[in-house]
C-alpha cells in the first residue's frame, strides 16, 4: 500500500507522535529525557514551529505543534528526528546498529476549539494514564510539569485559544472513552480531529479524504 503524503500545511495545529522501533525503550535516565528536550528546543532555530504541549514517555513522545509556514512542520520534525537519533546512538555507543524510530512520525491536524483542549489533555495526562505518576503534573518531562514549575528548559508558546484557569485539575480528571477513542483513531489514521464540518472541510483542503473512509475492500454489488 502506498504511503499517504505527509501533510505539512502551515498555520494548522498538529498532534505529532513517534515511537521507538520495536517499542524499545528510548529514555531510561534523566540524561536521555533532557537530551531529547534540548533537541526539541534547538529545532525551533531550524523551522518556525510553535510548541504548545508535549509529553515524553519511556518509548515514545507526543508533541502538539503549530507551524507557521507550509514546510515548517516537515523541516522541524526532520531535524529533530535525525539529530536525536544521531545523539542517542553516539551517547549509547550504538552507532551503525540501525534505526532508532519505527518510521516516519504520525500526525493529524486539530481544530483550535474544545477539540484542541481534548488533545492537549490527552497528551499531558499520558504518564498518568500509564500509571507512571499519581498526578499528571508530577511527570517531569511534560509541558504540564513545565508550566507548574516555570522551568526554562523548553520554551512553550501561547495557545491559539485561551489557556483555561483550572487546566491542571482538568488534565487530572478522567477523559471519556469516546473522546480517547476519537483521538486514537486520528492517531492511527492521520485524520483531522474536530467538528464534523471542520473535519470534512480540512480533509478536502489537505487532501486527507482517504483518512475518513472506512477501511477494507468495498462490497461487490449483488
Amino acid at each position: 500500500m502506498p504511503r499517504r503524503p505527509r501533510v505539512a500545511t502551515g498555520n494548522y495545529v498538529y498532534h505529532v507522535l513517534n515511537r521507538a522501533v520495536g517499542r524499545n525503550t528510548l529514555f531510561e535516565t534523566e540524561e536521555d529525557y533532557d537530551s531529547f528536550l534540548t533537541v526539541v528546543e534547538q529545532a525551533r532555530d531550524r523551522a518556525d514551529c510553535r510548541l504548545l504541549s508535549f509529553c515524553v514517555m519511556p518509548n515514545h513522545w507526543h508533541l502538539v505543534l503549530w507551524p507557521v509556514g507550509d514546510n515548517d512542520l516537515s523541516e522541524y520534525m526532520r531535524w529533530l528526528t535525525v539529530t536525536h537519533t544521531q545523539r542517542w546512538h553516539s551517547f549509547h555507543g550504538t552507532s551503525g546498529t540501525g534505526p532508532l524510530y519505527q518510521g516516519r512520525f504520525k500526525s493529524f491536524p486539530v481544530q483550535a476549539d474544545d477539540h484542541f483542549y481534548a488533545v492537549c489533555r490527552y497528551v499531558e495526562r499520558n504518564a498518568l494514564t500509564a500509571r507512571l505518576v499519581r498526578k499528571a503534573e508530577n511527570w517531569r518531562w511534560s509541558s504540564l510539569w513545565l508550566r507548574e514549575n516555570e522551568s526554562s528548559q523548553v520554551t512553550l508558546d501561547r495557545w491559539p485559544i485561551a489557556y483555561p484557569s483550572r487546566w491542571r485539575q482538568n488534565v487530572n480528571s478522567i477523559q471519556t472513552k469516546k473522546e480517547v477513542a476519537a483521538i486514537q483513531n486520528s492517531i492511527r489514521r492521520g485524520a483531522p480531529f474536530g467538528s464534523e464540518t471542520w473535519v470534512k472541510r480540512t480533509a478536502k483542503r489537505l487532501s486527507l479524504e482517504s483518512t475518513l473512509r472506512s477501511r477494507g475492500r468495498p462490497r461487490l454489488s449483488e
